[in-house]
């Protein structure tokens, strides 16, 4: 059994029995019509635990080159676990029998009409990843420690639609992680206790 999987349910648990107000979202600037989604927030069983993310590659049609969790669309009768899972297998060929998945966390409506569950879930240490190239560029694990840290998340905003949109930039050796990313890595620093978590 793992100690940090019961720890992060726990803290999961907890963090999620209450009401919080203000968690990020993009829901003003939706369409009409909203597409369901998920992602896989994969958090490696390290004892500095990492996050998985991907770089887009540049010649994608939506949002090139940004950073992003494994995820998409789900196909028809899926669940948000069984999307995140397959795209992350899809993506970085993580099988769906190494993540243990721990819940669904706050979902997240963005501008450009798609209804995100995120889904955290723990892998082993040092996975043997292999990047699909249409769909990933590259991939790289920050410290989960960096990524909740209220003090490398950077407060910007720029008038998108005809309204102003404030967001977050966290900017880790030289990788920018912000928009939709960056907003689900802000909600889910505030439902974990995530010092509690490191510092044990």
């Amino acid at each position: 059994m793992s100690v940090l999987f019961d720890r992060l349910q726990k803290l999961f648990d907890e963090g999620h029995g209450v009401e919080l107000p203000d968690l990020r979202s993009d829901a003003i600037f939706a369409p009409p019509e909203i597409r369901p989604a998920a992602v896989l927030i994969a958090v490696t069983d390290r004892p500095e635990p990492g996050v998985l993310l991907t770089h887009r590659p540049e010649d994608m049609r939506a949002h090139p080159g940004q950073v992003a969790f494994p995820g998409g669309k789900l196909d028809p009768g899926e669940d948000a676990v069984e999307a995140a899972l397959r795209e992350a297998h899809e993506e970085l060929a993580v099988e769906p029998s190494s993540v243990r998945i721990i819940g669904a966390s706050d979902r997240y409506i963005t501008g450009s009409g798609y209804d995100v569950t995120p889904v955290l879930g723990l892998v082993p240490p040092d996975l043997p990843i292999r990047p699909n190239p249409m769909e990933v560029s590259a991939w790289f694990e920050p410290p989960l420690r960096y990524l909740f840290d209220p003090a490398n998340h950077v407060q910007k905003q720029r008038e998108w639609q005809g309204r102003t949109r404030h967001y977050i930039e966290i900017e880790w050796q030289g990788h920018r992680i912000w928009g939709i990313t960056a907003a689900i890595i802000s909600n889910l620093s505030r439902r974990l206790a995530w010092q509690e978590l490191i510092n044990g």
